[in-house]
């Protein structure tokens, strides 16, 4: 496998397997990191209103010159602003500089203040409006994917998660797939390591391939059907971030992966988080 690879979702669209995550990274330091990442060969980019970066996104996807339908571009719905999605993509799509996006998130569940089956609904009507191709969901646990479901008829193509090998949630996972929910992976290198770096079986298949801890991880998402986003503002990281498409890790390797899971979670539980 010599190129990347394309995801195809449950409505029919396609996206890049493998993106460039932009969390933390302040406007104008997202602007270099795009640029490389597009000339490297990324085309797909991950924020969120709550980034506050949508404007550096911007102005990066403006200058660069890569053509729109080349481009899978994601956002995210804030928490205080389920009530109103629409204002919400509406100023997101402003910062972006974007007539759409490719694909719309509600960014948590927040069931504390309980509105994200509301905001699912309107997150339904801006996809028929066109403005956002596709729709899905972060951080929601099975009920809370059950009870979108079960109410509104519409499923969400993606649910993005924090996944890496101390923290797999193949529960969770498998249930994604039973019903056709692509997963995609949110701090897939845990974080900058976080103890997966320095793990035996992570360091041997490194010397193996000839790749960087980094790129090892990275693989054991794309080869376990993952979406992964890293997130990176430094130029030779974003190029060895997407230098994973020579090498594939076999099922022996992948099981030795699998045994790292802790169930450590870095962020926040999404059943706790907010309101």
């Amino acid at each position: 496998m010599t190129h990347p690879t394309v995801i195809k979702l449950q409505d029919g669209n396609v996206m890049p397997q493998l993106g460039l995550g932009v969390w933390k990274a302040g406007n104008e330091e997202v602007i270099s990191a795009i640029h490389k990442a597009l000339e490297v060969g990324y085309r797909s980019i991950d924020t969120a209103a709550a980034y506050q970066n949508e404007s550096g996104v911007g102005k990066a996807l403006k200058s660069a010159g890569v053509p729109r339908d080349e481009l899978f571009i994601t956002t995210k719905l804030w928490n205080d602003d389920q009530k109103n999605p629409a204002q919400a993509l509406k100023d997101s799509l402003r910062k972006l500089q974007l007539e759409f996006v490719d694909l719309y998130l509600i960014h948590w569940p927040v069931p504390a203040i309980d509105h994200y089956v509301d905001a699912w609904l309107g997150m339904i009507e801006l996809q028929k409006q066109g403005l956002a191709t596709s729709i899905g969901v972060c951080n929601f646990q099975v009920h809370h994917l059950q009870r979108l479901i079960d109410e509104t008829g519409v499923a969400p193509v993606i649910n993005q998660i924090e996944l890496h090998p101390l923290m797999q949630q193949r529960q969770l996972h498998a249930w994604n797939a039973t019903h056709k929910i692509q997963t995609e992976s949110w701090s897939p290198l845990a974080q900058g390591g976080e103890g997966v770096f320095d793990q035996k079986i992570i360091r041997e298949l490194a010397d193996k391939y000839g790749k960087s801890p980094a790129q090892i991880v990275i693989r054991w998402h794309l080869d376990n059907g993952l979406v992964v986003i890293p997130k990176s503002v430094t130029p030779s990281r974003i190029a060895e971030n997407f230098d994973v498409w020579d090498f594939r890790l076999d099922k022996d390797e992948l099981s030795e992966i699998a045994k790292l899971d802790k169930g450590k979670r870095l962020g926040p539980d999404p059943d706790q988080f907010g309101g």
